[in-house]
């Protein structure tokens, strides 16, 4: 997307009229002339019922005189707690702007209705940069503020490709999408002069059900993959399918013959077996934009960079980069590695850690200007699907993935290998071993950190269910039934067990009494042996063994009833504990130099 141009209606810089209220310890916005003092929740109040529209009270015998007696003290109390609150004024202007909820400012002499609880004190949650949402600020914020940064978010409806919810009660998987767009006041110089933009830089970034760790994949714009069929929305409210074509760039999913984020996020699920809850999308601008509102992000070379192409020079050792000096760093290939795409990847990886440990650190959360800065930008960069594109969505859905600790998040790219279909590879593919290793681990949500491991949970007797002796698939006799949200999934299901694994005793008996999240098995201990081996076969965690405590007879089959967890025939339900050797990760909260 392009950076929005708009103007501002204000004359004084909002970030200019923040004020420590020393009463609490926090930063509060003063919208009126005495923004540079110091205030108190009673001097933040104005003299509403006298007319006046900026005057301070600072003494209990101004507030007892005249009209005002104990009675409106009270009340007043009860109108202002203890934050900020907007002059008439400034409301009045930013209700021109359609935001929601905008009041018309009270006629002199009368006093203004009690606002609405949130419309008070507020603690607004900044986001910014490609990684915005897992940099959660806190700070007493107000509602013209909330109003200016909704106006800066861009929305695209991506239909049933993204979840409707903000946040979900289990994992969460987030699209990031950084676009190579070239339009736009100073981006006419990168590249194809007009280009609609690809999937340039594209992570999966999966939070895990519990909030103490996430991984941050990487998916390389040269992997040659199928692109399904997707419906993208037109302007006119009609919808246009874009048929799906094979062996294809990944990052021809976006832009390519119309196609939007919504295919992306098609894309990934189709390569992954992990469906996107929402993307989040910006372009060159964003990181000239957002690199400069926290005043640059600390980098570490390995050697000295002077690449003519990029127009990046760089000492070795650690440094600060900027505005087009970060971007020539994200887009450079010839100063790192093998001059490959993969390489560039590394270096983007490290950057982005680098980059949410600024913006969390006391430099940026103190700092009550660069906080409105990074947010005003942030905001203006993002396009988001329709579903979080609000800045009250951004911020539900800012705290949920804030609650992961930066130490806990792990920074890799897919597995791949050279393109085995190219005399000389140029693209690359899945490595059909690890790289289904690794997405059935994030389909499980394993992390790969040491934070809380599933395996250790699982200890003792119910994962003692899983040790023994299997007994040959042709013996294993199971009933599957449906309880999760694909159609069809038990007659696939069976299909699968039959035609691939020699499961010829297994029975679609079609959809489950209701629907469950997690994949059970049913056994009595005389099948014992039939279900560790359905167990490896399916990748069942422990804690999906349920054992009777009567021995089956004749011909009784175990009962399989596929969760919500399941995601297809053939995919693990379970993946490994550890991601496959050879893996490279990165922490978020470690800074490493760039080789």
């Amino acid at each position: 997307m392009d950076a929005h141009s708009r103007g501002r209606a204000d004359d004084i810089d909002p970030a200019d009229q923040w004020v420590l209220n020393p009463n609490t310890g926090n930063y509060e916005l003063r919208l009126d002339h005495s923004a540079g003092e110091s205030s108190s929740p009673s001097r933040t109040a104005t003299a509403e019922g006298t007319g006046r529209r900026g005057g301070s009270r600072t003494g209990s015998s101004r507030e007892g005189s005249g009209r005002r007696g104990s009675g409106s003290r009270e009340r007043e109390r009860e109108e202002a707690p203890d934050g900020p609150r907007q002059v008439p004024g400034q409301r009045s202007r930013r209700s021109s702007q359609g935001g929601r909820g905008a009041a018309e400012p009270p006629s002199a002499g009368r006093r203004k209705r009690k606002p609405q609880k949130s419309r008070k004190k507020k603690a607004l949650l900044w986001t910014g940069g490609v990684m915005a949402f897992v940099v959660v600020a806190g700070s007493a914020g107000a509602y013209a503020l909330y109003q200016k940064l909704n106006g800066n978010i861009d929305a695209i409806d991506v239909g049933d490709a993204g979840s409707k919810n903000v946040v979900t009660d289990g994992p969460m998987n987030i699209l990031i999408i950084g676009t190579d767009k070239r339009t736009g006041k100073g981006n006419e110089g990168y590249g194809d002069k007009g280009s609609e933009g690809h999937a340039d830089t594209t992570i999966l970034f999966h939070v895990s059900e519990d909030r103490t760790n996430a991984t941050a994949m990487s998916i390389p714009r040269d992997l040659k993959t199928e692109i399904p069929e997707c419906e993208t929305k037109n302007e006119d409210g009609t919808t246009t399918v874009v048929p799906g074509t094979p062996n294809e760039r990944f990052n021809t999913s976006l832009g390519q013959n119309g196609r939007d984020p919504g295919c992306t996020m098609r894309t990934v699920e189709n390569i992954t077996g992990l469906k996107p809850d929402h993307f989040m999308m910006v372009d060159f601008n964003a990181v000239k934009s957002l690199t400069s509102a926290v005043g640059g992000v600390k980098v570490c070379m390995a050697k000295p960079i002077d690449d003519p192409k990029s127009h990046l020079k760089l000492p070795q050792g650690e440094s600060k980069v900027q505005g087009e000096q970060a971007l020539a760093l994200l887009r450079t290939r010839d100063s790192f590695g093998n001059r490959s795409d993969l390489d560039r990847i590394k270096v983007q990886q490290q950057f982005l850690g680098s980059m949410i440990r600024e913006m969390k650190s006391s430099d940026t959360l103190t700092n009550p200007k660069k906080l409105y800065k990074l947010a005003d930008a942030a905001t203006d960069a993002l396009t988001v699907d329709k579903a979080i594109g609000d800045a009250r969505k951004l911020v539900t859905l800012a705290e949920e993935i804030g609650k992961v600790d930066t130490k806990n998040i792990s920074f890799l790219t897919m597995p791949v290998i050279d393109n085995p279909a190219e005399p000389k590879p140029i693209t690359v593919v899945v490595d059909p071993v690890k790289g289904e290793q690794l997405f059935a681990m994030m389909r499980s949500d394993t992390s790969l950190t040491e934070v809380k491991q599933k395996e250790k949970a699982a200890k003792g007797k119910q994962a003692a269910l899983l040790k023994g002796p299997k007994a040959e698939a042709a013996d294993v006799r199971v009933d599957v039934l449906n309880g999760g949200e694909i159609p069809g999934a038990a007659g696939a299901t069976v299909n699968w067990l039959q035609n691939e694994q020699g499961v010829p005793k297994s029975t679609n008996k079609a959809n489950a009494p209701e629907k469950i999240k997690k994949t059970t098995l049913e056994y009595a201990p005389n099948q014992a042996d039939q279900a560790r081996a359905l167990a490896e076969m399916m990748g069942l965690p422990a804690t999906a063994m349920k054992k009777g405590t009567a021995d089956a007879e004749g011909l009784e089959a175990m009962v399989l009833t596929l969760g919500a967890d399941f995601k297809g025939a053939g995919q693990l339900i379970t993946g490994p504990a550890k991601p496959p050797k050879d893996i490279e990760k990165a922490s978020a909260d470690k800074a490493v130099c760039a080789q």
